[in-house]
């Protein structure tokens, strides 16, 4: 999917301007990260991108569609084309494993065999297979990430959207959540992450926008080799 933001503005009622004629393409197929300081649009960005709050400024397109203007169904059918995994997950902890990421596709109306058999296939691809029938309530913090994950994956989605994937995670974790994020862009998806771990943006490639609070709101800083080496605190090296 392509996004085109343009003269983008995003002001929250009875609160801070966050986009103040905010450009920004990204074309099909491509793979960005969102970097810069909590309070700069990072997650709000993401919410306008699902037409869950509506720009006051300007325009936002996502595969030619008008988010500002589209309809509730519209907006609808963009969403069961595009996966995403929120910072606090949003799954359902009294209910399984299998039901969480099958709940994607029977929003998206499938039905039958077909169901069981994505899903067992998304939690073998995030290394949950033998955890279907566990209540999401009794895993841990990781595992509780790889199934957001498959949810997120499950119907192959043409926009992927991740906000902060490795938040929070161990090192290993975050590997396999890196492996997982370069798998679903192989399969042709645009894929936006927002992230602090710079290791995340330079194992990946893609390119990079920083974002800062209006007025100077973002920077494309091309592809990341060597953005961590670039932006890390000099003090990490000594």
């Amino acid at each position: 999917m392509r996004i085109e933001a343009r003269d983008l503005g995003y002001t929250y009622p009875a609160g801070p301007t966050v986009f103040a004629g905010f450009d920004w393409e990204i074309e099909s197929g491509s793979l960005w990260f969102l970097v810069g300081p909590s309070g700069t649009g990072k997650t709000t960005w993401f919410r306008l991108c699902l037409g869950l709050v509506r720009p006051t400024r300007g325009s936002l397109l996502v595969d030619g569609l008008d988010l500002g203007r589209a309809a509730p169904a519209a907006l609808q059918r963009l969403r069961l084309q595009t996966g995403v995994v929120f910072q606090d997950f949003r799954l359902m902890a009294q209910q399984t494993v299998f039901d969480n990421v099958a709940v994607a596709l029977r929003m998206a109306g499938v039905a039958g065999p077909d169901v069981a058999a994505r899903t067992r296939a998304a939690l073998a691809a995030v290394g949950l297979p033998d955890l279907a029938h566990r209540r999401v309530a009794t895993l841990s913090w990781g595992q509780q990430q790889r199934v957001a994950f498959a949810r997120a994956w499950v119907r192959r989605p043409r926009l992927f959207l991740a906000d902060e994937p490795t938040g929070n995670l161990d090192g290993e974790t975050a590997r396999g959540v890196m492996e997982l994020v370069a798998r679903i862009h192989d399969e042709g998806a645009t894929v936006v992450v927002a992230t602090h771990d710079l290791t995340l943006v330079d194992r990946l490639g893609g390119r990079v926008l920083r974002l800062a609070p209006p007025p100077r709101e973002a920077a494309d800083v091309g592809p990341p080799e060597p953005f961590a080496a670039r932006h890390r605190p000099a003090s990490e090296g000594k």
